[in-house]
């Protein structure tokens, strides 16, 4: 089977109903994707799949054949996750660092699609569980970057 992941296709011998995690993790070697729960709880082990944050520990490879796989490991590639990324650090975000890569992609995702969100949409999208309970840190960084995102087209609030 073939996947995109990072902008690179790859042929990967797992077995179709393999979850991505463990195809990223173990076949690929990266290690940025974290493993969790195992049961799509706390969202350390999230991805873009074709731009849209997903929980990669259930998620069957043979689902996201053909589709555009982003883990941590690329996410700065992107305009959006690399402000992201940049904002995390301003913020002194992470702790552990454990659930961080999930975080991140939970946030690039929002951005993506919502240049500048609402507190309540924030609350909505951000999730992922986080056991150093970074949440305020994790709130302050998204809110900055939407308050510093550029209008919509049209110069109308997304």
């Amino acid at each position: 089977m073939e996947l995109k992941i990072n902008g690179k296709s790859y042929q990967v011998a797992s077995d179709a109903e393999t979850p991505l995690l463990w195809v990223i993790r173990d076949e690929l070697g990266m290690t940025g994707t974290k493993y969790g729960c195992g049961l799509a709880q706390c969202g350390a082990c999230s991805v873009l799949v074709d731009g849209v944050a997903m929980r990669s520990c259930v998620l069957p490879a043979q689902g996201v054949v053909g589709r555009n796989i982003t883990t941590i490991e690329a996410i700065e590639a992107d305009e959006v996750g690399q402000r992201v990324v940049q904002a995390w650090v301003k913020q002194q975000v992470p702790q552990c660092g454990y659930c961080q890569s999930g975080q991140v992609v939970a946030a690039t995702a929002l951005l993506k699609q919502t240049a500048r969100p609402t507190d309540e949409q924030i609350v909505a999208a951000m999730v992922n569980l986080c056991r150093c309970g970074t949440y305020n840190a994790i709130h302050d960084a998204v809110h900055e970057l939407s308050a510093t995102a550029a209008p919509a087209a049209g110069g109308k609030k997304a």
